[in-house]
């Protein structure tokens, strides 16, 4: 028979109607105390909330701007300012509004913020001499009422084109929630799209990449899919199921992700997950919510239909036996994905489970190596290395592999520690200390931990060994950073007049541990430099405080082991 919990208690979704739309969500939030940021309509996502990205869920929903920067930007509703934030990669130019009403909304990759918002991050960043800042005003210093221009969209940080990320969060907990909960519509009527579906033969042991799966085509119309070739599949032992799914809305709106997923037996759920909000502490939960494996060999989304112990999300409701099913009575069963869009519009494939005592795929021997518990902390040492995988780091149980590789013939002061491999995904990462060789004596200050692909984890050197935190399971070895970062001149030269020219721009790059500062000055007085991160490029725009005349120039730019790099010239402006 198949084994569902039916003590559980299952948690039904409510349908909350949103101006016609449907969505699912067990709470209720205010339906028009916001405006949309955008005056462009009608409005079209770049991405959706809850979007699968590598490594974490979308946090907002990103607006297209029609591949232009410089649309005005609009405060949703009265509120203050209550942080200005400046990046050199992630938001970019961001703002933060607090509203009365318990909510905070999140508009980034700012091109540039309106004048008087421009002027207070100025001061702010003259005041700790930093270009990037992350100040956060009292409620009195820069009140906005709804409407209000605050900012014009842009494509600053890592931002991959022109386009308006925004957001919605709990003023208290800093929850982010899907903003289509609020009333902003997106025009839609576009049920999701259904690509594939799998099988995985579980059989109670903990999934890794060598669990056994199935692929099965899928064929249909939007809104009712099966199949392809095939009404019933027959399955023995327990079980796992997956989907791959993408959502579109209406007009220019590019290919989304799809709101909630639920999986019915015989009628009964046994699985929904629905991005309604989440916490940014677990968004790195994803590579749970996932077939990581398959997503690192071929960059393929499947959204697995059973629970991992050692996810943390709390997007999920309607579990039993977190999802897991064992076909073991002989009898055959109906099975329904059921997946929707946060506007209600939903695709139904349905199919045939005939349980087979037969129809069995068992799951290999786990490889050998050391057994680790998701539910612990758990510590691997020998004399050269030791890792340390704090409480919360793992999904599943792990049979952790460790080999020792000879060492790299060039800037290496340790052998390879190969520790497992990088198909299985962690929440928080891990501390790795590798013993260093008698030979680093000199530049203990210089080391670090880098990938065999060269990638810099960090690190630094104490008592023998060098320490760093990768995010990631990979083979690792120390090697050191002696070599300054480049500095590049692209409109300025020394002797050069500079007169009729609004800035001067630069290229500055690391070859190994990353750039950690830069600063520019003005005969001898410090300016801002402005940097961004995607095109390694550095300026500084000239004001009222260079004069004509004669001036010295000095850029000093350091990377993460105190390598400086100094460029110094005169220019006439």
């Amino acid at each position: 028979m198949i084994k569902l919990n039916l003590t559980l208690i299952l948690v039904a979704l409510s349908v909350v109607c949103l101006k016609g739309q449907q969505v699912f969500s067990g709470n209720k939030y205010p339906l028009v105390d916001f405006r949309a940021p955008l005056d462009i309509t009608p409005p079209a996502l770049a991405g959706s909330f809850g979007e699968l990205r590598a490594n974490h869920f979308h946090s907002g929903m990103d607006y297209r701007t029609n591949q232009r920067e410089g649309y005005p930007v609009y405060a949703i509703a009265d509120g203050y300012i209550s942080r200005l934030r400046v990046q050199n990669s992630g938001f970019g130019l961001a703002l933060y509004i607090n509203h009365p009403n318990g909510y905070t909304s999140v508009y980034g990759h700012l091109q540039r913020f309106s004048p008087k918002i421009a002027q207070q991050v100025k001061t702010i960043q003259y005041q700790k001499k930093s270009y990037e800042v992350d100040s956060f005003p009292n409620s009195l210093l820069i009140p906005v009422h709804k409407g209000d221009v605050i900012a014009y969209s842009g494509n600053t940080g890592s931002s991959g084109g022109p386009h308006l990320h925004f957001e919605i969060r709990d003023t208290k907990t800093e929850a982010t929630i899907n903003p289509q909960l609020f009333g902003l519509e997106i025009p839609d009527n576009i049920p999701p799209v259904l690509y594939s579906m799998y099988v995985y033969r579980l059989n109670k042991k903990p999934f890794n990449e060598f669990t056994p799966k199935q692929y099965f085509q899928i064929s249909g119309a939007p809104g009712n899919y099966h199949l392809n070739k095939v009404t019933t599949i027959n399955l023995s032992g327990e079980v796992g199921f997956g989907i791959v799914a993408t959502d579109k809305h209406n007009g220019a709106s590019g290919t989304n992700g799809v709101y909630s997923i639920q999986l019915e037996i015989d009628g009964k759920p046994i699985y929904t997950s629905a991005l309604e909000k989440f916490q940014f502490d677990n968004s790195r939960g994803i590579n749970s919510h996932i077939d990581y494996p398959t997503f690192i060999n071929t960059k393929r989304n499947i959204q697995k239909s059973f629970v991992d112990p050692g996810n943390p999300l709390n997007i999920y409701s309607n579990l039993i036996n977190n999802g897991r099913v064992e076909f073991t009575d002989g009898k055959l069963h109906q099975v329904k994905y059921i997946i929707s869009d946060a506007t209600g519009n939903k695709s139904v494939l349905s199919f045939n489970v005939q349980a087979d005592e037969k129809a069995i795929i068992n799951s290999p021997e786990p490889s050998a190596g050391t057994h680790y518990s998701y539910a612990t902390l758990n510590e691997f040492n020998n004399p050269d290395v030791k890792v340390i995988l704090p409480k919360g780091t793992l999904y599943n149980d792990l049979n952790l592999i460790y080999k020792t590789l000879p060492k790299p013939l060039t800037n290496a002061f340790s052998n390879i520690h190969q520790i497992h491999n990088p198909l299985t995904p962690l929440h928080s990462g891990f501390e790795i200390w590798i013993k260093a060789d008698s030979s680093i004596n000199k530049y203990k200050e210089k080391a670090l931990i880098v990938s065999t692909s060269r990638s810099s984890q960090g690190g630094y050197y104490e008592n023998g060994y060098v320490k760093a935190k990768p995010r990631t399971f990979g083979s690792f070895f120390i090697a050191i950073d002696t070599i300054p970062p480049s500095i590049i001149p692209l409109n300025i030269s020394d002797g050069k007049s500079m007169a009729g020219i609004s800035k001067m721009s630069f290229k500055i790059r690391d070859n190994l541990s990353g750039i950690k500062s830069f600063n520019g000055y003005i005969d001898g007085r410090w300016v801002l430099m402005e940097f961004d991160t995607k095109t390694a490029s550095l300026w500084h725009t000239f004001d009222d405080t260079t004069p004509p005349g004669k001036h010295m120039l000095e850029v000093i730019v350091s990377d993460m082991k105190d390598n400086i790099k100094n460029y110094s010239i005169s220019f006439y402006k």
